[in-house]
């Protein structure tokens, strides 16, 4: 069989993952062959995501008829179906967890994002999320809010697996970091196995230079656009060499622990005018996954370029930019990445009640 431009990724150490799950793809097998035959080790799944897969055909109308015969609750009902596709997605990519070492193969799903500034609630829904799937490859997604921070750390002491999402700032990504070792820390002094336990921190790409463009144009330096995003990306990336490495992480790999890859998303360009396959060929290189909508993964079979390990490329000019250049012509790095973070909790709470009332309108079109 001959490799695609997505194994290409591959061989440099990077994993690519699909953003979006649908059980049409489970059913009609073409999350399988994308695994077999296009070196697809991982799904990651948001509201929005399960919003489109519901509303789409008739794949879920029969389990959603014997769901309301026990339940009305429009989340709880929600939950079981979208449960059921993790599941199955999950035992799908058990070979791949297999075969890594748990270091891929992962199926991720996301906490009610209403509870994104709520710690306590983040842990009850996450432990329960693992409770229930059951499965070791799988990721519970938490927002990296301040309040994410805390729960982060004790779902990790508790020796579970956490996606940390919507990560758009450089010191939120190294706090984020310093929850995850602590959490290990933890779950060492308390006796547990450091090697089942993983983490991925998703840093949210586009969006990033969506915002910088826009105040950018009003600056009316339109010059610097495009720029911050994999700038940004790539800082995160020295971010990860420095923390982990050192005493403090060596004591914890002697125990089995795994760094906390960065994780690239929102990789789709939302900007017409940029290369539609721009924060996958400037993101290259090992120890990272790129999660990619299904478009975006076509267009880079089709026309991407694996340049080798470009995530190290072009530091002094990404360092340039956010301390020297953006200050210069008055754009705040530190507002932009707060009104993204900010911006980002709140659309994915809209788009959970835009869920909700999506599945409120299919239980009363299968009982019609």
């Amino acid at each position: 069989m001959a490799k695609s431009k997505l194994h290409g990724l591959a061989e440099l150490g990077q994993s690519v993952w699909i953003d979006s799950l649908s059980r049409g793809w489970l059913k009609s097998g073409d999350l399988a062959r994308w695994m077999d035959e296009d070196a697809l080790t991982g799904v990651t799944s948001n509201p929005t995501i399960f919003q489109k897969a519901m509303s789409e055909g008739e794949w879920y109308d029969d389990q959603l008829r014997e769901v309301l015969k026990e339940e009305d609750d429009l989340k709880e009902i929600f939950l079981q179906l979208a449960i059921t596709d993790i599941e199955e997605a999950c035992d799908l990519f058990r070979s791949v967890w297999d075969e890594g070492a748990g270091k891929d193969g992962y199926i991720s799903m996301e906490v009610d994002p209403n509870l994104a500034y709520d710690t306590s609630a983040t842990i009850e829904e996450a432990a329960r999320f693992h409770d229930w799937v059951e499965r070791p490859n799988l990721y519970v997604k938490i927002p990296a809010t301040a309040p994410g921070l805390p729960a982060i750390e004790e779902m990790i002491a508790r020796g579970r697996n956490i996606n940390v999402t919507l990560i758009f700032s450089l010191e939120r990504h190294r706090e984020v970091a310093e929850a995850y070792i602590r959490g290990l820390e933890r779950l060492a002094e308390a006796g547990g196995d450091l090697s089942t336990v993983g983490s991925v921190a998703s840093y949210f790409v586009s969006r990033v230079d969506t915002e910088a463009d826009r105040r950018l144009d009003e600056a009316g330096h339109p010059e610097l656009k495009g720029k911050l995003a994999v700038a940004n990306a790539k800082l995160a990336y020295q971010n990860y060499e420095e923390i982990f490495s050192g005493p403090r992480w060596d004591v914890l790999v002697a125990q089995g622990a795994t760094p906390q890859w960065c994780l690239w998303a929102s990789t789709s360009t939302k900007n017409p005018e940029y290369r539609d396959v721009l924060y996958v060929e400037e993101l290259i290189g090992p120890h990272t996954v790129n999660t990619m909508p299904e478009e975006t993964i076509q267009a880079f079979q089709d026309h991407g370029e694996v340049r080798g390990d470009t995530v190290e490329a072009d530091l002094e000019e990404a360092h340039a930019l956010l301390q020297e250049k953006l200050p210069a012509v008055g754009v705040d790095y530190d507002d932009v990445v707060a009104t993204l973070e900010h911006e980002g909790v709140q659309k994915f709470s809209d788009s959970f009640t835009e869920l909700l009332d999506g599945v409120r309108a299919k239980c009363e079109a299968v009982t019609a």
